[in-house]
């Protein structure tokens, strides 16, 4: 994949089963210069399309409520998938419910475009997905190349999603944990530079790990970067105050993420 994608560059499967939707919205990603655009209205077609494979990075954009499966149920078919898993997947809904959305966000999607939305809205997710399909142009290798991450997650898709960031950021050496509790074990054998956790996970939760980490842990200092789709106030304000370094909202764009271990690491 070439440096510096633009929208051009990318092949759109566009996942609608409204017909006045799919125009709508096809008509906003003409206007984005978006290169090549497939129309499918089922969550198989777009399996099947994805799965041809293709000369340019594509991108899926779905719809919630699909005839076959949910929008839901597609990402996590394609995250199951090796030849998938890398595809940025983004969902176009009015759902607002956290209980429907939060599956979702734990799958490594780009992008929630929440209904209405307008042109400026698609085009900022657009443009995440592009990011993450770029490899980054202002890592310094060197500084980073050594690097040890603990990635805390107790969703299997979120792992990989964070795991192939880190690796086209040259960091390789990254130990997994599926939750608190295991990440406590790892840490009192194993040196890290930076800890990357979600907050929601069975056994200790991302508050509790990060307290031990500030409290009990010999590595009391390593950055803490909490990426997680809590959206309770009180809880996150708990979180900061146990001593996390930084906080980033699922989904995330891979600019974002880039930028908080960097800043995490500079202090």
């Amino acid at each position: 994949m070439a440096l510096n994608t633009s929208l051009a560059d990318i092949s759109v499967i566009l996942v609608e089963p409204s017909s006045m939707q799919a125009h709508l919205v096809e008509r906003m990603l003409n206007h984005q210069g978006v290169g090549q655009i497939q129309i499918v209205d089922n969550a198989a077609a777009a399996l099947a399309a994805t799965k041809a494979g293709a000369a340019v990075p594509q991108v899926v954009i779905s719809s919630l409520y699909l005839p076959d499966m949910s929008g839901v149920e597609l990402v996590e078919a394609m995250r199951a998938d090796r030849d998938l898993e890398i595809v940025p997947f983004i969902l176009v809904s009015s759902e607002t419910r956290p209980q429907v959305l939060d599956p979702v966000r734990q799958s490594g999607a780009c992008s929630i475009v929440t209904k209405p939305f307008t042109e400026q809205q698609l085009s900022r997710a657009l443009y995440g997905a592009a990011d993450y399909l770029n490899p980054p142009e202002d890592i310094d290798l060197a500084e980073i190349e050594n690097l040890r991450v603990l990635l805390v997650d107790d969703s299997k898709a979120s792992r990989r999603h964070l795991l192939r960031l880190l690796n086209e950021l040259g960091i390789t050496r990254v130990t997994e944990a599926v939750d608190g509790k295991q990440a406590v074990t790892l840490l009192q054998e194993t040196m890290v530079d930076l800890v990357i956790t979600d907050y929601n996970m069975p056994e200790m939760d991302g508050r509790e790990l990060t307290e031990y980490i500030r409290t009990q842990s010999w590595q009391c200092d390593v950055p803490v970067l909490m990426v997680t789709s809590e959206q309770n106030v009180g809880r996150l304000a708990a979180v900061e105050k146990a001593g996390v370094s930084a906080i980033c909202d699922k989904p995330f764009e891979a600019g974002s993420i880039r930028k908080l271990i960097s800043d995490s690491l500079a202090h």
